[in-house]
């Protein structure tokens, strides 16, 4: 019976996220869900203020991450990359097609996978409508990327940070189980890409005059050297990375007010306040779940479904985890695996195995269908109000084409650096 309840609440909870019923934002409905969650008792009261007190760090690299983002755009740093990127090409699209590829996976790589699609999106849409250049293939490589390259550090994916947070890795063990799968699953993207897009990218375009140097740009470029830098250094030290995000925000943000370039209204404004509602709602929910026994058997059908293969384990749990993201979300899928793995009597190698296969199917698996993070939710949005109308058949033909084969690539990557065991 609490099962049935714990599931309801969860269908009921992600069908109103998706769905957004008269512009119900994803935070508001994931918290009535986590309200849901409390008054049915499927949480008490105090465990969920401890749940959420506990989860502080996830909290503020959100912040953090989101704030970053705003204050280097603020800071013309954005701009500047853009307009590098148009020159490295030197007039030909194909190389600039390159040079977004290469500036979104070093974005999405050091400053989160949001940041990279959220931000870098309407910087080149802007920028490839302005050389009179077809902007799909080119929105599509800022929102792809994104995820794909969230797998190369902690720091690349939001999602990282919850799942190490909770298993307590450190930057070696990351880097040693994901540098292939992460290094196959870019290859892969770009590769087919430029395969897809080919067509598209045969032309050339005039040279775009260069940007306004803006006082703040080389003050504010230092600073987020310094902060990718501390980033590293956290992940290897298992620091917190939240604290890391936020005081790299606030020493942009004194930057900026020092020159008196700090634009407070547009800070506030760019930060999507809903997710903090949807995270907490989230946790709640989930937790439910678990509570409720549903996570754990879900744990227990994914060991059935790999048997004692060491190969089958990462496969059914990437697979799993990427079907589970499009279904529900990729981050509430990694709230249920973070809960289903403890439950699971494995020892420590297969714990490992499910944990990186775990990152690996959310960060990828969102490339699928739209449905998959909140982050191509909102790059959709953007796209349509610009009068771009990418529909879910539209994102769905290029996903069925490349998820599949990086998340073969990227099993096989991993089930190599692990062991390489059958």
């Amino acid at each position: 019976m609490r099962a049935v309840e714990a599931i309801t609440v969860a269908v009921a909870t992600l069908g109103l996220v998706v769905t957004r019923p008269r512009g119900l934002n994803e935070g508001v409905a994931a918290l009535l869900g986590g309200g849901l969650t409390l008054a049915l008792g499927l949480v008490s009261l105090q465990a969920g203020v401890q749940l959420e007190l506990s989860s502080w760090n996830i909290f503020l690299f959100f912040l953090g991450m989101m704030a970053l983002a705003a204050l280097s755009d603020q800071s013309g740093v954005f701009d500047l990359v853009a307009f590098l990127a148009a020159r490295f090409a030197r007039g030909r699209a194909a190389l600039l097609y390159g040079a977004v590829f290469l500036v979104g996976g070093i974005i999405s790589l050091l400053f989160a996978n949001d940041s990279a699609a959220l931000v870098l999106t309407p910087i080149v849409y802007a920028l490839v409508v302005r050389l009179a250049l077809d902007p799909l293939p080119f929105v599509f490589a800022t929102t792809f990327i994104a995820d794909t390259a969230s797998v190369g550090l902690p720091v690349s994916n939001p999602l990282n940070v919850i799942v190490i947070d909770k298993f307590h890795l450190g930057l070696v063990s990351y880097v040693s189980y994901l540098w292939l799968p992460a290094l196959i699953a870019v290859v892969i993207n770009v590769a087919a890409f430029y395969l897809i897009f080919h067509r598209s990218l045969g032309r050339r375009f005039a040279r775009m005059p260069q940007p306004e140097m803006r006082p703040g740009l080389r003050s504010s470029m230092t600073v987020l050297a310094v902060v990718a830098a501390a980033y590293l250094v956290a992940s290897a030290l298992v620091f917190s990375l939240g604290v890391v995000a936020v005081a790299g925000a606030a020493a942009l943000t004194i930057n900026l007010r020092r020159l008196g370039m700090l634009d407070v209204r547009r800070l506030l404004r760019e930060i999507s306040w809903p997710i903090f509602g949807f995270i907490g709602g989230m946790l709640l929910v989930v937790r439910g779940l678990g509570n409720a026994g549903v996570t754990g058997a879900l744990g227990h059908a994914l060991v059935r479904t790999a048997g004692s293969s060491h190969l089958a384990t990462i496969g059914a749990t990437v697979v799993g985890t990427a079907i589970g993201s499009n279904l529900i979300n990729n981050l509430p899928m990694a709230l249920v695996m973070t809960n289903t793995v403890p439950s699971l009597h494995v020892n420590a190698s297969t714990r490992l195995d499910l944990v990186y296969s775990t990152i690996l199917g959310a960060d990828l698996g969102p490339n699928l269908t739209h449905l998959g993070s909140l982050a191509t939710f909102i790059w959709l949005f953007f796209l349509r109000r610009q009068g771009m109308d990418i529909s879910a058949w539209d994102y769905f033909r290029i996903g069925i084409v490349v998820t599949p084969i990086m998340l073969v690539g990227a099993i096989l990557g991993l089930w190599l650096t692990s062991g390489g065991t059958l």
